[in-house]
């Protein structure tokens, strides 16, 4: 088993620094290495369907953990940014949201399971004229929108994937910084300044008389006149 030293571990996992000295470590996959919780502490540590390491493999290992959908039988898999977590013989669902020490669990309801919040973060053209989407969480989707570009967000079907809604990244829209000290941060998008020269785009949020001025590669666009989906409690 790959572990991590507990006093490296994020905070968000909540597994506590006394005990042992190793928690294990999330798989290589669609999330950075210490942007995701694996499964086991999901299951174990922030939701407590567990007591045990062994319990909590025993519960994932029989596929009653789907994650956007589909059952993920690996307990180091790493969940991360707006996966959807439901446990169908209990009926719940989660989705995992930013806030500013990284990562949280919010429970939603059942029809709101089965949609997810992407950004875009690629866009190019493939055989037969179709466009290739990469999305924040390692998925990709063929498309013929051209309309759609690299920081818009879109709303897909899980676990089909389908896209249900296009949300461009533009003035007047909804934005999240989902990383960075600013994480959590949420309100109407300002402004949208160019970069260029060495200088990175920021984007201007606004909410109520506090105003953030963030890169663009940590904002997500969450909706139009309110957001898509649960960002927070």
């Amino acid at each position: 088993m790959v572990l991590v030293k507990k006093i490296r571990a994020p905070v968000y996992w909540r597994i506590g620094k006394k005990g042992t000295t190793w928690a294990v470590t999330p798989r290589a996959g669609p999330h950075p290495k210490f942007f995701c919780i694996p499964l086991l502490i999901i299951v174990r540590n922030i939701l407590g369907y567990a007591e045990t390491a062994r319990e909590a493999k025993s519960i994932i290992k029989k596929g009653e953990i789907l994650v956007d959908g589909k059952p993920r039988r690996d307990h180091k898999y790493p969940a991360g940014l707006f996966d959807v977590i439901s446990l169908p013989k209990i009926k719940k669902h989660y989705r995992i949201v930013p806030y500013p020490k990284g990562l949280k669990l919010v429970e939603i309801g059942e029809n709101e399971s089965k949609i997810k919040l992407v950004k875009v973060v690629r866009k190019v053209k493939v055989k037969g004229g179709k466009i290739q989407l990469g999305l924040h969480d390692g998925k990709t989707i063929l498309t013929d929108n051209n309309k759609i570009k690299p920081h818009d967000s879109l709303i897909i079907e899980l676990p089909s994937l389908k896209i249900v809604k296009h949300i461009p990244l533009e003035k007047g829209k909804l934005g999240l910084v989902f990383k960075g000290n600013k994480a959590g941060f949420y309100g109407e998008i300002a402004d949208i300044l160019k970069g260029g020269f060495g200088r990175k785009w920021e984007v201007i949020i606004k909410s109520g008389k506090e105003s953030e001025s963030v890169y663009r590669e940590n904002v997500v666009v969450v909706g139009d006149e309110k957001p898509e989906i649960t960002i927070g409690e």
